[in-house]
């Protein structure tokens, strides 16, 4: 075939075959190129700490942080062979592996010395220091913005060593679950109180009805002793006794009128009228007459 000629059924199935090919092999590179790519993206967030703002007031953010602060483990790490956690950690004010920090808030340290190529700091592979900080910033009346850093430097080579995310990560649960835990508390306790105060009121309304029913039972007795004494002094008013050695009952206020009875000494009449001499007076018996005044005397 010259170079005018066209291709034949075979060579145009060859070039098929050829192009099929490298599609294919397309196919299966340009996935593992993105995968490598999204590996240099994860490792670049090597360093880059964390930070949130909480809608929790700045004094329990501070309680919470000093907590654990002073709890010596750094979560997120654990040294080379070993399990779960980096221990024997301790407070600091500061630390020569971070920058000073000239931000705003308040700063604190927590570090490990000869910790042991600690897991998920960037190629860590010796011996070194690992320090956490802990920046706290109030940022509103109950808006409060945490930042956490990490990172780990060689005792030799002084190679820094940033950390992934993971110790930030986990130091910031401990410090959210230790905030969670003091507001459960002082929930648990409000609640308490609440139920103190509901139980104090429903005794206090308790007494107070008892005390009221005390009151009307005093008032009601009170009263019937002055409806008695007032029974008592309209007696007194009302009624008088026969002197010894007695006295005639009259049919009129005359001394000259007709006897109707005699009443002994200590007879009780009442008075129903009264003049300036005489009573019209009624006996226990029912008899109606006239007594002479001086015949006469009061209830004792």
């Amino acid at each position: 075939m010259n170079a005018f000629s066209f291709p034949g059924k075979t060579d145009l199935s060859r070039c098929t075959l050829f192009l099929q090919t490298i599609a294919l092999a397309l196919l299966l590179v340009l996935p593992a190129s993105r995968l490598l790519a999204g590996e240099r993206g994860k490792k670049e967030t090597y360093g880059a700490g964390f930070a949130i703002d909480l809608t929790i007031p700045e004094d329990e953010v501070l309680d919470a942080v000093e907590q654990i602060v002073e709890d010596g483990i750094i979560q997120g790490s654990k040294e080379y062979n070993k399990d779960q956690y980096i221990e024997s950690a301790v407070a600091a004010n500061s630390s020569e592996l971070f920058s000073k920090w000239t931000g705003p808030g308040k700063v604190f340290y927590k570090v490990r010395k000869q910790v042991l190529a600690p897991l998920n700091f960037k190629e860590s592979q010796d011996q070194g220091t690992m320090a956490v900080r802990y920046v706290v910033e109030a940022k509103g009346p109950a808006i409060t913005g945490l930042r956490i850093d990490a990172v780990f430097v060689e005792d030799f080579q002084h190679t820094v060593h940033p950390s992934n995310g993971s110790v930030e990560s986990a130091e910031y649960k401990d410090i959210k679950d230790h905030i969670d835990a003091t507001e459960l508390q002082k929930k648990q306790a409000a609640e308490s109180e609440q139920k103190r105060q509901e139980d104090l009121a429903k005794h206090v309304l308790e007494r107070g009805t008892e005390d009221n029913d005390a009151s009307r039972l005093a008032l009601a007795q009170s009263s019937a002793q002055t409806l008695e004494q007032h029974v008592q002094e309209l007696r007194r008013q009302v009624e008088r006794v026969i002197k010894a050695p007695g006295a005639p009952l009259k049919s009129a206020p005359f001394h000259t009128a007709t006897n109707l009875q005699s009443l002994t000494a200590g007879t009780e009449v009442v008075i129903l009228i009264s003049t300036p001499y005489w009573y019209g007076v009624e006996t226990q018996e029912g008899q109606h007459g006239w007594l002479f005044r001086d015949d006469l005397v009061s209830l004792p």
